[in-house]
């Protein structure tokens, strides 16, 4: 996702653009076609992290981070399907409410569940939006050499900017800059290639003196985090599914989706590792050569994100002013009683004060975190990987277990484990990297 679009909370609607109504009836289809359905898939995928691979399999090796790789786009692979079959399921015991994971949630585990869920949505849509201003900062301080100005002022100096485009309500007018994005992020990956190539046709490196494995176990947690991070769309599979027009076909374009996704993240790694090797920086844009072509790339990249960053928060706003509609201060604010009518501008005044705090935390959070690859891994070790794995297949065993095979229920159990002992040891491990 150079332009990642976001999972839509509760009381949302998808805002990917592709993205047709839809109905939460699982009987009734939505109108996008396959074509359609898989570039929204590799659009909610997609996203920064990608280019943070080659820092991963620096880490890890090059044959130990592509395992970790395929096993992290399997297993997410896996768990949006069965996430799909417990919305079925509920739909057919009469439960016609359910359109988002937070309602999947709320169906199995009560207000607990939808609280969990969306808790881990948020965190996760924060780790992308800080993801997002570490890109942007040091890419322009490493390319924008100003005497004084570090990776965290340029953050600073962008925040005004997020928080004016914050203001705007309508996503529609930011969704060309996605694009632009996606494709400086496709230019930025053609150039690693090429000067990977460049390099090996040249014979500037040996493939011996590249490391297959790492000299320990923890460089594969640090890839599996990172991993998990780059395939974290989770939060879109239900709309993803129920926009498409013919819904049974679904599994296998997802499976076509995540078999050319997981191809280009295991080629895309191994080339930019054996192209800098242990110089391999935690974005990989930042191993480019200074020319104006590889510049041009860049800033485009930071422009794209920088109109994307709004997207990316919007989830979480809509969170946040969903809780403050129900406070009882908050509807004083509202003038005529009715919460569907024009907003007063005492109203409008605290929703914009409350985006623009969170987009100014956000700035302060990106600004004192460590590295990007540190950051990314450790969020995809935690909070990604307990959406992902964790909470689908507990859901899973929940509302199917009773009717699943003996093998099927082992396999949940497996990436409920399996999930569970990631998040913990793979958290510990990128903290204890610090």
């Amino acid at each position: 996702m150079m332009g990642r679009l976001p999972p839509p909370s509760s009381s949302s609607s998808p805002t990917l653009p592709l993205l047709h109504s839809y109905s939460s009836s699982s009987s009734s289809a939505g109108t996008a076609t396959s074509l359609q359905t898989l570039g929204n898939i590799i659009v909610s995928i997609v996203g920064t992290g990608v280019l943070g691979l080659p820092f991963a399999f620096r880490i890890a090796g090059w044959a130990a981070g592509s395992l970790g790789v395929l096993f992290a786009g399997v297993s997410t692979y896996y768990c949006m399907i069965i996430l799909v079959e417990c919305r079925d399921k509920l739909v057919s015991d009469g439960e016609i409410d359910v359109r988002t994971y937070g309602d999947v949630g709320f169906k199995c585990l009560g207000r607990a569940g939808r609280y969990v869920t969306e808790s881990l949505i948020t965190v996760s849509q924060c780790g992308g939006a800080v993801a997002y201003l570490i890109f942007i900062g040091q890419n322009l301080s490493s390319i924008l050499a100003v005497h004084g100005l570090t990776s965290a002022s340029f953050i600073f100096l962008l925040l005004p900017l997020e928080v004016l485009l914050s203001w705007i309500d309508s996503l529609s007018a930011l969704a060309p800059f996605s694009i632009f994005a996606d494709v400086c992020n496709v230019l930025a990956v053609a150039f690693v290639v090429d000067e990977d190539v460049q390099q090996a046709l040249s014979g500037q490196f040996s493939f011996k003196d590249r490391r297959a494995f790492s000299r320990d176990i923890r460089g594969l947690p640090f890839a599996g985090g990172m991993a998990v991070f780059c395939f974290e769309g989770f939060g879109m599979t239900l709309a993803l599914e129920s926009s498409m027009k013919e819904r049974g076909r679904f599994p296998k374009l997802l499976a076509q989706a995540f078999a050319g996704i997981m191809s280009v993240y295991v080629l895309f790694g191994v080339f930019g590792y054996m192209a800098y090797g242990d110089d391999t920086k935690d974005i990989v844009t930042l191993n480019l050569p200074k020319t104006w072509t590889t510049m041009a790339v860049q800033i485009g990249l930071c422009l794209g994100l920088a109109f994307t960053f709004p997207i990316m928060v919007h989830p979480i706003t809509e969170i946040l002013e969903e809780k403050l509609r129900r406070m009882a201060w908050f509807k004083s604010l509202h003038h005529g009683g009715d919460q569907d009518s024009t907003k007063s501008k005492r109203e409008r005044a605290v929703v914009c004060l409350t985006r623009g705090l969170l987009i100014m935390g956000l700035g302060v959070l990106a600004s004192s975190v460590p590295g990007f690859g540190v950051f990314v891994s450790l969020v995809g070790s935690s909070f990604c990987a307990m959406m992902s794995f964790v909470l689908p297949a507990t859901y899973h065993l929940m509302l199917m277990g009773g009717r699943m095979s003996g093998w099927k229920r082992g396999l949940d159990w497996c990436v409920l484990v399996g999930g569970i002992t990631f998040a913990v040891y793979g958290t510990y491990n990128t903290i204890a990297g610090i």
